[in-house]
């Protein structure tokens, strides 16, 4: 048993609103040590020193989990940390837990209400010596409490610390009523600092203010040197993009303040926060106490530490970046859970936008941890009736059962499952994803799933009375979220009889009311994209279907699909032979279309396809993120289609590939690479005279289908190269 559950949870005695408080413990080793072992916890964040030195180089510790029902803990080596008489100490903020509520009341703009048993810690020290004897500290009131001079810490508004500051009381601190029962072992990779950026330019704005540009929109925060006058005040506001006339842009950020105060002691000193994190590429500056050089300034990228495992690159360099703003839009919002957006006062776990990204994102990077534990939280957090919250980790007050959002129950696991042939996500979702669909069930009358609160085909461009009817989608998402529950079951080894009739009853019912002369009534690119992809349709019907969405899609030019619909219409398209309208859309420049944003310098995805308008203004103030990776699950289709690599779903984690990539003659090469369970999985296709040339890359004991025009080969492991 870890010691840490012999440990008592301690907190501040007396309120500290959002200060930073400490709690600390002094003891002496007398032996020679031969392992010394922390495990430390907190409700809120915390950082860990002993002797002052940090322990480990987590960021954000222990996580975001629902904290009703499990806490992580760390586990760290400490040994080399001890001397003869020791110091342990642990500094506690709100962190995540301020979101137990917290974000609706600060979303209006009031501030948070703290008290004292808002946030606690605990920890064990073991201690191993030389002579096989032990120790262990526990947390408990004997440990004693002081402030810092980190006298407010906020997830939304930033940090202030005072260097000038000292201590105005040390106290016992005060044990708190919570269980460690509540504990569980670190389950996913935590987050770390992952990449550091120079400042590219210095410069004033219009209106006079000192701003410096990173190049970047990023997830992080800033580390910088500075040196001011004993007390001076000075203040950096992060923030996304500048206006249509160069000035600073807050708007969009909403009630988030995004700033860093610090008060300066007269020496100079390097300061970087640690209780918070930004979404920002621009730092506005006011009263700096000396001149702004570029070098006194570093951000510094903050995502959970994923290892990198897919990799896109085509002879379009805005195809390119925009490849590139994927990749740095999932590190953006992969910080310990799948979040909307980094910025803003929100931030939190839209199960809507995991859903639609999950796929994108386990080629990308090895999520398969991070899935893992974020869906054990949806788990808990899933109602008595079987419906989900909208974010995950729950906030408790809102409501759920949207379509889309919360079959994040049923695809984010499967899709888990896919990637990696990880049957232990299965397992154990299989019960979450049964309550989710038996939910859809118990609201559904003679097979349809109707009534209900639901967002639809988010941020559409269909226009409300032409978009998408919920009706349509709610069925639409319980015949597919059935479909893979009956799959699940099926491979798990139990009777799924009862839900194969709710599917026939569901499907007969869907096809009545939505399917007339072979095409879907619902005449929108998101009905016909996902009736072709989640595969309601017979063969004639699926022609017909596609030729429909075709013809919408070339009547008006563009894309007009929202969120539920973007995943599923290149694919929609270039599976059933409109490849070439696929390319058209994923090339187009003008408004809707991905390159847009590429050309109004975008580093990151956004969160509408017009988040900034072509003279510069902006969509509106209240919901505008330029850091939101829904729409980045077109490298999906970069990957699958584009470059040909595809995973067998009989033969689940990439045991058996499928390459059959899709050139276009705007392109004169496409490579990519995913790294499996297996190894890596490569294609490349190069425009020769007269042809292409195609070379793929097996990994050992992987076997693989090769799809080109007039081949069709089973290979094995190596590199295998084709000229047609």
């Amino acid at each position: 048993m870890d010691h840490i559950y012999e440990a008592k949870w301690i907190t501040s005695p007396a309120a500290c609103g959002e200060a930073v408080y400490a709690l600390e413990k002094t003891f002496s080793v007398e032996k020679a040590v031969k392992r010394a072992t922390l495990q430390a916890s907190a409700l809120g964040v915390y950082v860990a020193q002993i002797n002052g030195a940090r322990v480990g180089d987590q960021i954000l510790s222990p996580g975001w989990t629902d904290y009703r029902y499990r806490v992580q803990y760390q586990t760290y080596d400490v040994t080399g940390l001890l001397g003869k008489e020791n110091c342990i100490c642990a500094r506690v903020a709100h962190g995540w837990r301020m979101h137990r509520g917290g974000w609706q009341t600060n979303w209006a703009g009031n501030s948070i209400a703290s008290s004292a048993s808002e946030t606690a810690f605990i920890a064990s020290l073991f201690i191993e010596y030389e002579d096989g004897s032990t120790d262990t500290i526990l947390t408990d009131g004997t440990w004693a409490c002081r402030e810092t001079g980190t006298r407010m810490a906020n997830m939304y508004n930033g940090e202030t610390f005072d260097a000038t500051f000292c201590e105005t009381f040390v106290r016992p601190a005060a044990e708190a009523d919570y269980s460690p029962k509540l504990l569980t072992p670190q389950e996913n990779e935590p987050v770390r600092e992952q990449i550091r950026l120079s400042a590219e330019r210095v410069f004033t704005t219009p209106q006079g203010d000192t701003v410096i540009d990173f190049g970047q929109n990023l997830t992080g925060y800033v580390e910088f040197s500075i040196c001011g006058e004993k007390g001076h005040k000075a203040s950096i506001r992060c923030f996304e993009v500048l206006d249509k006339d160069g000035n600073v842009y807050v708007e969009n950020l909403r009630a988030a303040q995004t700033t860093i105060t610090y008060y300066c002691d007269g020496t100079r000193r390097t300061f970087k926060p640690e209780f918070t994190f930004y979404g920002f590429q621009y730092l506005c500056l006011h009263d700096w106490p000396e001149d702004v050089k570029a070098e006194n300034f570093t951000a510094i990228v903050l995502f959970s530490d994923m290892k990198r495992t897919g990799y896109f690159e085509c002879s379009d360099k805005d195809v390119n970046r925009l490849f590139e703003n994927v990749v740095w839009g999932q590190r953006g919002n992969f910080v310990d859970v799948p979040t909307d957006c980094p910025q803003r006062d929100e931030r939190l776990g839209w199960t809507g936008d995991a859903q639609v990204f999950a796929r994108t994102a386990s080629y990308i990077y090895d999520v398969r941890k991070f899935f893992k534990k974020w869906l054990r939280d949806l788990s808990c957090g899933q109602h008595a009736d079987g419906s989900v919250e909208h974010v995950i980790p729950t906030l408790g007050w809102m409501s759920g059962g949207a379509c889309g959002w919360s079959d994040a129950a049923t695809i984010c696991p499967w899709q888990i499952y896919q990637t990696y042939g990880d049957r232990e996500v299965l397992v154990e979702q299989f019960a979450s994803m049964r309550s989710w669909v038996d939910y859809m069930r118990t609201h559904s009358t003679g097979g349809l799933w109707l009534g209900g609160d639901h967002f639809a085909d988010w941020l559409n461009l269909d226009g409300d009375e032409a978009a998408t009817s919920k009706p349509y989608l709610q069925n639409a998402y319980f015949l597919y979220s059935n479909s893979l529950l009956i799959r699940t079951g099926k491979l798990l080894g139990i009777d799924m009889t009862e839900y194969e009739a709710c599917f026939d009853e569901t499907l007969a019912a869907f096809r009545a009311r939505f399917i007339k002369d072979g095409k879907i009534t619902e005449n929108t690119q998101t009905a016909c994209a996902e009736a072709l992809v989640f595969g309601f349709l017979n063969a004639e019907e699926q022609k017909s279907v596609a030729s429909q969405l075709a013809s919408l899609v070339e009547e008006c030019g563009h894309l007009k699909t929202g969120f539920l619909g973007t995943p599923y219409l290149l694919h929609a398209l270039s599976d059933n032979g409109y490849g070439k309208l696929a390319y058209d859309l994923l090339l187009r420049h003008e408004f809707p279309g991905w390159l847009y944003s590429v050309d109004n310098g975008a580093t990151t995805i956004w969160e509408h396809w017009d988040s900034r308008n072509p003279d510069g203004s902006m969509w509106d103030a209240g919901m505008n993120s330029f850091n939101h990776y829904a729409y980045g699950s077109v490298a999906q289709w970069m990957f699958e289609c584009a470059a040909g690599i595809r995973h067998d779903e009989k033969d689940a984690g990439f045991a058996h590939v499928v390459f059959s990539p899709l050139t276009d003659s705007r392109l004169t090469y496409v490579k990519a690479s995913i790294d499996t369970v297996h190894g890596v999985c490569a294609s490349e296709w190069r425009e020769t005279d007269g042809g292409y040339t195609y070379t793929f890359t097996v990994p050992e004991g992987v076997t693989a289908t090769v799809l080109l025009p007039g081949v069709r080969e089973e290979i094995g492991s190596g590199t295998h190269t084709y000229t047609v």
